[in-house]
């Protein structure tokens, strides 16, 4: 699986068990209107460390927090590599 499909399925996944209605997922989806709270948001990160193996959240070099989905593809993408 992607890390792009990956991220998706969890952002599906979190807004169904928080009862949230999650927008369309886009590159441009700004993650302030995607449907999501705080909590569904640390849910998404932690469940991607499992999966992943990588928080880039939590990591010595300094993150840019991203503002559209498609900036929190990328910053999973490049902590992936």
């Amino acid at each position: 699986m992607s890390v792009r499909s990956e991220v998706a399925a969890q952002f599906k996944q979190v807004a169904t068990e928080q009862q949230r209605t999650l927008a369309p997922l886009s590159d441009e989806l700004k993650l302030l209107e995607a449907g999501l709270d705080s909590l569904s948001f640390a849910l998404i990160v932690a469940r991607l460390e499992d999966s992943l193996g990588v928080d880039p959240f939590n990591s010595s070099a300094t993150v840019e927090f991203p503002v559209t989905f498609g900036d929190f593809v990328s910053l999973y993408e490049k902590a992936v590599k």
